[in-house]
């Protein structure tokens, strides 16, 4: 009985042994990434924003009475009502009130004014459509300017949930009401919150 205790003792210490001395090798991955998916993305965006910049450019040509200006950011605009006499803009930190509605490019309303409320934005510190954000920043007080924006510009991929819809370029006419420094704002004025 010994001797089978200890040839079973040793059999065990034996397996552990050469369990141990097994390296186990390195699995490779399941699918490997070839960077198809990115470069695919990249030319489905370029289409898309290639076409939406089609719609917009058949616009701007079907109405050459009105001088639309080119961004730096991607998207145009022009003004209706031109503010001469001011040359202060809306700057970080600002507050601006004003007006706006968006309607699609055959000129439709999505949301007219009166559904859209005015605003009450701090300017560069709460989140706004991207183009909006850029385009107050271009007006004066008592301006009214009318934004091509492309979808990239508005709602993104994912629309607004409600009308918009997935990549869908938008027109918006905003109205600059007028802007103030933070500091200089009545404390009876409730200042909407930073998102």
């Amino acid at each position: 009985m010994k001797n089978l205790s200890k040839i079973v003792l040793l059999i065990v210490v034996f397996m552990t042994i050469l369990s141990c001395k097994q390296q186990q090798q390195a699995r490779m991955p399941i699918s490997r990434s070839s960077g198809t998916f990115m470069k695919e993305s990249a030319v489905r965006n370029k289409k898309l924003i290639a076409g939406e910049e089609g719609k917009i450019d058949s616009i701007i040509k079907s109405n050459p009475k009105i001088q639309y200006l080119a961004s730096k950011k991607g998207y145009w605009y022009h003004y209706q009502i031109k503010n001469e006499n001011d040359t202060l803009r809306p700057k970080k930190g600002d507050v601006a009130q004003f007006d706006y509605e968006i309607m699609d490019l055959k000129g439709n309303v999505v949301y007219s004014e009166v559904e859209l409320r005015p605003q009450t934005y701090l300017v560069d510190k709460q989140n706004i459509l991207m183009g909006l954000r850029d385009g107050i920043k271009l007006m004066r007080k008592n301006e009214k300017v009318t934004f091509l924006f492309p979808s990239h510009m508005a709602f993104g991929y994912h629309g607004d949930n409600k009308l918009i819809k997935s990549n869908q370029p938008i027109i918006c006419t905003v109205t600059l009401n007028d802007f103030k420094p933070k500091e200089k704002i009545t404390p009876q004025v409730n200042l909407p919150k930073n998102e």
